[in-house]
């Protein structure tokens, strides 16, 4: 998991934080007008915070604070207020091109230009539907998001852990693995990552995400899970369960597959299903790990 969706959704923790920063602005100055945004608008907030002095563009497009530091929220307000101008900051980049090599897709095919078709943040929380099957395996481990760009750049060496509370990992994760994110419903989805940033995708790309992550990673538990997933209501989940299993291979894959076949009534799904056992007969069967205690979903 990306590091920002471990706790609560900063979208509504940092609007909260910038109420009370406008209302500071209304109290002082009377008649002043604000409006506030934390990624909910049609606002350029990193174009604006490189021109407030906050930071300058990394190669990987991320805002770099200052100090060195990209693992930055960022929430404006926006205020008639006239309030004297900052310096900017200059580019302290150099030569370096750790986030360009890093990146396992290639989605940053040259500095400060980010192709979003590749990047594996947008495949896992952008796309609503199918994941087209050519970029499954860019996934890797990743479920929701993706930091790898921001984990190798040299200016986050010296980044303390956060001590806010609300960007603490809850519990829906700390106890949490992969096989538990395969047998997600809607209700429990609801309950327990509504209130953080893992709802964008809504339980269909979540789901979506660990199934084909189960495939990428071989996990015996969760793809032992997708074999139920092959009935589920939602036609996305059915498909990235078939591949799952296709990856999985074995006669209890193609056991599964041959039964939801000859069920199946849509589609893209039996199309799904025809390729997963075309995959699955040329694969042995993954056996199950050794049983070990669950570690819960980790961010890096």
């Amino acid at each position: 998991m990306a590091r920002y969706a471990v706790g609560r959704d900063y979208h509504a923790v940092l609007a909260a934080r910038l109420r009370v920063l406008a209302d500071f602005i209304e109290a002082e100055a009377p008649g002043a007008r604000t409006r506030l945004y934390t990624d909910t608008g049609p606002v350029l907030e990193r174009e604006l915070a490189v021109r407030a002095g906050l930071g300058w563009f990394g190669k990987n497009t991320n805002l770099i604070g200052p100090r060195g530091n990209s693992w930055l929220l960022l929430g404006e307000v926006l205020t008639d207020l006239d309030l004297p101008s900052d310096d900017p900051v200059a580019d302290r980049c150099g030569t370096c091109t750790a986030c360009l090599d890093a990146c396992p897709t290639g989605a940053i095919p040259e500095p400060y230009l980010v192709d979003s078709t590749r990047c594996i943040s947008y495949l896992t929380i952008e796309i609503r539907g199918r994941i087209p099957s050519d970029r499954r395996a860019d996934l890797g481990d990743w479920v929701f998001g993706c930091d790898i760009c921001q984990e190798v750049c040299p200016w986050n060496r010296k980044t303390a852990p956060v001590e806010d509370g609300a960007f603490q990992a809850g519990r829906h994760l700390e106890e949490r693995t992969l096989a538990d994110l395969v047998r997600l419903d809607e209700r429990a989805f609801a309950a327990e990552f509504s209130p953080t940033a893992l709802e964008r995708p809504r339980r269909r790309g979540l789901v979506r995400n660990a199934l084909i992550v189960a495939g990428n990673t071989q996990d015996g538990p969760a793809l032992g899970a997708a074999i139920d997933k092959l009935e589920d209501d939602d036609p996305v989940v059915r498909g990235a369960a078939a591949w799952a299993l296709g990856r999985r291979g074995g006669a209890g894959a193609r056991h599964a597959l041959e039964r939801a076949r000859a069920g199946e009534t849509d589609t893209e799904v039996r199309a799904e299903i025809e390729t997963a056992l075309d995959g699955a007969a040329d694969r042995p069967e993954v056996r199950p790990p050794v049983a070990v205690p669950p570690q819960g979903v980790k961010t890096r």
